[in-house]
């Protein structure tokens, strides 16, 4: 018959089976970012899923998991990847990013708001966490914060073409079109394709 374990061998069997999971899951997640590498999405994906049946703190993987679903065109996905990724981890500000660029194409333009501030509000130099808000203001037709926030990225990333693209929209959606001219042209300038429409709405405006 066997006997009970006393608690400091019932303690270390378990942690040892922790530290075997989380290098299993480790492997797992090396893994998949070495297959997404690759392009192979749908065994990347399946090695993430294997991260995180071995550790539940992998959150990480769900992130990963998120950016899989997005070139698979699954927002709903997405979506709910990255709200499993800022359970496990509260502080992961990328997390919020991902989520507030899903609500935003998804035109769930509060919670994309909502998931923007946070991502900023956790790490502020998240630059495309801005440009997203950003549009999430201007869908929600909020163009004086959507200015403010526009100013702010600018400032930070003033070579960031699609910042300065999508401040010109605001601006125009403003009415002030000496501005938009500036920050459309300072966007071609960079190298950002901004739209042929844009540029010929644009064109009367100019002097």
């Amino acid at each position: 018959m066997k006997h009970p374990q006393d608690s400091e061998e019932f303690i270390a069997e378990h942690r040892k089976l922790a530290k075997e999971d989380i290098e299993c899951a480790s492997e797992a997640y090396n893994r998949g970012v070495a297959l997404m590498e690759q392009e192979k999405l749908d065994e990347a994906a399946e090695a993430f899923r294997d991260a995180i049946g071995d550790s539940a703190r992998m959150f990480e993987a769900w992130v990963n998991l998120g950016y899989i679903y997005f070139k698979q065109g699954d927002l709903p996905q997405v979506v709910e990847a990255n709200k499993r990724a800022v359970e496990i981890e509260p502080r992961y500000a990328r997390g919020y990013a991902n989520l507030g660029f899903a609500y935003l194409q998804m035109s769930r333009t509060d919670e994309a708001i909502e998931a923007l501030e946070k991502a900023i509000e956790l790490n502020p130099e998240i630059v495309q966490a801005y440009s997203n808000l950003v549009n999430a203001y201007l869908q929600k037709g909020d163009l004086d914060k959507a200015v403010e926030t526009g100013l702010k990225m600018v400032e930070m990333a003033p070579d960031f073409a699609l910042g300065q693209n999508n401040l010109a929209a605001v601006y125009y959606n403003r009415g002030e079109f000496d501005k938009a001219i500036a920050h459309a042209d300072k966007a071609a300038a960079l190298g950002f394709d901004v739209h042929p429409e844009f540029l010929k709405r644009l064109e009367p405006h100019r002097e």
